[in-house]
């Protein structure tokens, strides 16, 4: 028996249950994995929620990211071995001690990468290079809007960017959150709570607008975000920490200057494993050049996920959290 978080139904922070779970041998092509870091993640509030179905049914383990050590094999692996340092994003059943995972879904970790780091970054990180590199292609001369620029992702995505080339604006909530932007290679920083961010933006832009707008708050950032961006310019609409983009008339983006609007998921961006290792490596590779850090500004033990949730959703963290077995 081990230790994990399970939700027997959906609802706030206390449907998370800390509880005993059994976890059997490893099946074909599986890896038993010890977790030493878990990643905290808006989607996990999500799937707590119901927002998304479980695709497991109920009760689920809570969870999409972690990073451990394999601790057994199970048959026709042979890419791993017990003892290799590995992390992953899988759907559901990361908060846990120990689990089971399929072996196509894991990468190593390098050398001069820790545990924390990884369970702070795999699905954060992974998805700030999607973004930047194939959805929208950011380079010298590109200027981005950042919503949530001090969240985990936000912090991510701003220290490529600007590493990419690009004059990076991003949106916050305080002046604590406008330093740690500004740390992290935000040129522009607006307070959304006290200005404009559209006419902010206008306004630094000398009425350019932006060539592409990252948003990961949805509803109370649409469709604002629609004026922020030059014709022919991209929408990426990559979560929804306010409530989801209601349906809308798709003609808003002719006549706002045909505009190209996705909803992109790392899921589809990963699902080879060669676009998997890649997206990964492309990562780890970044952080250990020193390019982008990795903020785990907050830790909880195992059993203190309620709260942990709770502080996500009140918006009082910043850059990753994780849960320590």
């Amino acid at each position: 028996m081990v230790k994990a978080v399970r939700v027997h139904k959906h609802g706030g922070p206390e449907v998370l249950i800390f509880e005993d779970v059994e976890v059997a041998a490893p099946g074909a092509g599986q890896l038993r994995v010890r977790h030493h870091a878990i990643g905290i993640n808006y989607i996990d509030t999500y799937f707590r929620m119901g927002m998304y179905p479980s695709p497991v049914g109920m009760p689920f383990v809570a969870g999409n990211e972690a990073a451990g050590e394999v601790v057994a094999v199970g048959p026709d692996v042979k890419d791993f071995k017990v003892g290799d340092r590995v992390a992953y994003v899988v759907g559901l059943g990361a908060y846990a001690q120990e689990r089971l995972m399929p072996a196509e879904r894991a990468v190593k970790i390098p050398d001069g990468i820790s545990y924390e780091q990884a369970a702070g970054m795999m699905l954060k990180g992974m998805t700030a290079q999607y973004l930047l590199n194939r959805t929208f292609k950011v380079g010298k001369g590109t200027t981005v809007l950042m919503h949530a620029a001090a969240g985990g992702v936000g912090q991510i995505l701003c220290q490529w960017a600007n590493h990419l080339g690009a004059t990076v604006i991003g949106t916050v909530g305080n002046k604590e959150k406008g330093e740690l932007a500004k740390a992290v290679g935000c040129h522009h920083v607006i307070y959304y709570r006290d200005e404009d961010f559209v006419a902010r933006v206008k306004e630094v832009t000398g009425g350019k607008l932006c060539d592409v707008v990252y948003d990961g708050i949805g509803k109370a950032t649409f469709p604002g975000s629609l004026d922020c961006i030059r014709p022919l310019g991209m929408f990426v609409s990559f979560g929804s920490a306010s409530g989801q983009i209601d349906a809308f008339n798709i003609n808003i983006l002719q006549t706002k200057g045909s505009l190209f609007a996705t909803r992109p998921t790392l899921n589809t961006y990963v699902a080879k494993r060669d676009d998997l290792v890649a997206t990964a490596n492309d990562l780890f590779n970044v952080v250990k050049s020193g390019v982008v850090k990795i903020p785990v500004n907050q830790r909880y033990a195992l059993k203190d996920a309620v709260k942990a949730h709770q502080d996500l959703e009140a918006r009082e963290t910043t850059g990753s959290s994780i849960l320590l077995p």
